[in-house]
């Protein structure tokens, strides 16, 4: 089942930058979305309900689930191929 990422960042967030290398190192292809740099960005991420990044949005075609944080555990276990 195909999974898309997206991970909402903005460049002053050490945790954003440790996220997107997990990802890499990991081979997970992701959409980044720095929320600095588009208000509706920003806005998405408002309605998701975070006050910090990263954000982390993993959908498939049934199901849509959100991390608040770099949380390597949870990532873990909802990117498993």
């Amino acid at each position: 089942m195909a999974k898309t990422v997206i991970i909402y960042t903005q460049e002053t967030c050490p945790p954003c930058f440790a996220e997107k290398e997990w990802l890499k190192a990991n081979e997970i292809p992701f959409e980044e979305r720095d929320i600095r740099k588009s208000q509706a960005y920003m806005k998405e991420v408002i309605d998701l309900g975070a006050s910090a990044t990263p954000v982390t949005v993993i959908e498939t075609e049934e199901t849509k689930e959100v991390v608040m944080g770099f949380v390597e555990e949870e990532l873990s276990r909802l990117l498993k191929k």
